[in-house]
């Protein structure tokens, strides 16, 4: 029996070693993939076309920096930035705060419809924005009369966020304890002293968490922006698109005009992105 015990524990032993050797290479293999068309936008920025043309896989030899000047300086860029900024910012504040006010009586009271009320949000999960983008024109335009505008971009962007900010956000609410809830109440707080002084605060992290992912979405988004935007009301994705289209020859100052459009999102998220797991675990654990 030892001697058997002792043939099999480097077995065992080797095949966890490769399986965790097969994970890094996977999880390489994933990273490259993901930052590999970043980085490579972001460097043939500082290059000109020319040195594209000869060498598409180089490294700037020398490191031209007129690209990102060229775009920095032009005032379009700036008019698509603050446009993608005023829609993001909104997009963000109505998806958490609505967010949120769905979210805690679908967590805190009890109702004869509640589990199926949540089951809608769900399902919502499973719903494309494309599939309701002419309705969503019509009503926008037509009806509502806010086309071509920060907030007709910016509801049907919340709107299509609030299922995942919903689902996130109802375990964090779940799990404070009802008798820190009952204690407010005895000392005279109504349910919405109660919301605002105490449960906000303590679901911090998952409203962070939803925020940032309404901003990154809002701030990626091109199909509404496209449908609903024109001329200097278009957000920096647009901006892209007309830059190159207008710009097709200039392969160097596409990846420019690419790379300071989504740098700002990217350091968003990067700077944000510990608070987010620690959000997600929360969501899972409660």
């Amino acid at each position: 029996m030892t001697t058997a015990t002792r043939t099999r524990a480097p077995r065992q032993g080797s095949g966890r070693s490769e399986g965790g050797v097969l994970v890094y290479l996977v999880a390489l293999l994933v990273v490259a993939l993901t930052l590999g068309p970043v980085l490579y936008a972001v460097l043939g920025g500082f290059r000109t076309n020319a040195q594209l043309a000869s060498d598409p896989a180089g490294l700037p030899d020398p490191w031209v920096a007129d690209n990102y000047r060229r775009v920095i300086t032009e005032s379009s860029f700036w008019t698509y930035a603050v446009n993608s900024v005023a829609v993001a910012v909104i997009t963000t504040v109505v998806t958490v705060v609505f967010g949120l006010m769905a979210a805690y009586p679908l967590a805190r009271y009890q109702f004869r419809w509640r589990e199926p009320l949540f089951m809608v949000f769900v399902v919502g999960l499973l719903f494309p924005a494309t599939v309701a983008i002419i309705p969503l024109f019509i009503l926008v335009t037509r009806d509502l009369g806010i086309g071509n505008t920060w907030w007709g971009v910016a509801l049907p962007q919340a709107a299509f966020a609030l299922p995942m900010t919903i689902v996130i956000l109802r375990p964090f609410l779940m799990a404070i304890p009802r008798e820190m809830e009952e204690a407010a109440l005895i000392d005279g707080a109504n349910r919405l002293q109660f919301f605002w002084r105490i449960l906000l605060p303590l679901s911090a992290p998952g409203a962070i968490t939803v925020g940032v992912l309404a901003f990154v979405g809002s701030w990626n988004a091109y199909l509404l922006p496209l449908l609903l935007l024109r001329g200097d009301m278009k957000t920096l994705p647009l901006g892209v698109a007309d830059f190159s289209s207008q710009y097709s020859s200039d392969t160097a100052g596409v990846f420019a005009f690419t790379t300071l459009a989504m740098i700002p999102a990217l350091i968003f998220f990067l700077a944000m992105q510990k608070r987010i797991v620690s959000g997600l675990q929360g969501a899972v654990k409660g």
